[in-house]
């Protein structure tokens, strides 16, 4: 069967209804979107923490480097759960267990607790999107599936807007610690996917077991590497665009911490729209044309990310490379659900996801020190230009299952 072939559709009977399809999304995006607000928070106030605990900004940009690193756990143990014994049960679970430990962060008493307790956070935010984007993935229709998964991936945009405005609103008064509390109401998420959210009918025609899931990950084991490297460039490009930018914005340019939740929001709703679009866009022309040209118009865009002297015209570059850099993690959802084998879908492209975000997590930190050393326009731009580059090539090195049904397993690897 060629690549993109047509698969049988499955019986009325065991089809999600446009209603559940709706709750199932929603409550999937909800969880991206309040995991996104529990890391974004901390990237907001690194300065503020570095101050209170009496250690460096590089030290507390470490702390979202072990985050990162924390994230494979997460993915492996959840997604494990989720192809054995169904989506919902494991994602309840997840958001309650990172919900606690986010409020446990702002109660934090020394720096090396803190340390720990992002570790553990990083373990509940690895799990949360494998699981939430195979359930999400597996309840919408093929011939929309990239333009939702745009809106899905794009609940890390919203994300970073609520913690932008948590800076906004909650820091100035209260401090950081109020902020950590905040991330504790995602919890709350579970009453809505315990009454509304149904189990996915893809896994329930599948109900794989020990087996089947270990002989999944073996025979595609080849391409699942190929998607470790891919989300490590991906990573890359996420992260060396946006952790270290409020920093910049504050230290380098000595915007205000309003000026700088002002800009942050700006180029995070330009992140929101480059992911529906392109997230459309990969319906019409493919995943991997979609993401490699997004990330190539953001390499160019990289000049005008960095160096001009108006903030206005430096918030306009930030809102477009926002736009390029989201609009080719808007993609990723549907991609990975496609490629992945059905039987571990949540473990196969929840961990590959994890393993790039371990991969290329260091960013932040490898920009801190450089930073230190060269300052953060230079820092910024050379690490910027250099990782999207390269995620546009490794992008097109891939292959993709465009248009197919997701209870289908994906063909031999070329």
């Amino acid at each position: 069967m060629s690549a993109g072939a047509a698969v049988p559709e499955p019986s009325n009977a065991s089809k999600i209804t446009p209603r559940e399809a709706f709750h199932t999304l929603t409550a999937s995006f909800l969880g991206w979107t309040l995991d996104a607000f529990d890391f974004f928070v901390l990237v907001m106030v690194l300065p503020a923490v570095a101050k209170d605990f009496g250690v460096s900004i590089a030290d507390v940009a470490f702390t979202l480097t072990i985050t990162l690193a924390f994230r494979p756990i997460g993915a492996l143990v959840f997604g494990w759960m989720a192809d054995r014994y169904g989506r919902r049960t494991p994602l309840m679970i997840d958001i309650i267990f990172y919900s606690v430990v986010e409020v446990l962060s702002g109660l934090a008493p020394t720096y090396m607790v803190f340390l720990v307790l992002r570790a553990l956070y990083g373990i509940g935010m690895g799990g949360e999107w494998g699981v939430g984007s195979s359930l999400a993935m597996e309840a919408i229709p093929k011939r929309r599936r990239g333009l939702f998964s745009g809106i899905l991936q794009e609940g890390y945009a919203v994300g970073y807007l609520l913690a932008a405005a948590a800076y906004f609103f909650i820091f100035p008064y209260f401090g950081w610690r109020a902020m950590f509390f905040v991330g504790g109401l995602p919890a709350l998420l579970t009453i809505y996917i315990r009454t509304k959210v149904p189990e996915s009918k893809t896994w329930e025609r599948t109900r794989p077991n020990r087996g089947q899931i270990l002989l999944a990950i073996r025979s595609n084991l080849s391409s699942f590497l190929y998607l470790v490297v891919f989300m490590t460039a991906m990573s890359l490009i996420s992260h060396g665009t946006q952790d270290m930018y409020p920093t910049f914005l504050e230290k380098q340019r000595g915007l205000t911490p309003r000026a700088v939740a002002a800009i942050v929001v700006i180029y995070q709703l330009g992140a929101l729209v480059g992911g529906l679009v392109f997230g459309y866009v990969s319906d019409l022309i493919g995943r991997r044309r979609a993401i490699a040209s997004a990330a190539m118009l953001g390499a160019l865009l990289v000049p005008l990310w960095i160096y001009p002297s108006s903030i206005i015209v430096l918030t306009i570059g930030a809102f477009l490379m926002q736009f390029m850099v989201q609009g080719a993690w808007g993609v990723i959802p549907a991609h990975l659900a496609a490629v992945s084998p059905p039987e571990a879908r949540g473990l196969y492209s929840g961990l590959a996801y994890q393993l790039g975000v371990l991969f290329g997590g260091s960013v932040a930190y490898v920009e801190a020190l450089l930073s230190d050393r060269y300052g953060y326009t230079t820092a910024l731009a050379v690490i910027a230009a250099g990782v999207l580059s390269t995620a546009a090539i490794v992008t097109l090195f891939g292959r993709e299952r465009h248009g197919v049904e997701l209870h289908a397993a994906p063909e031999p690897a070329d």
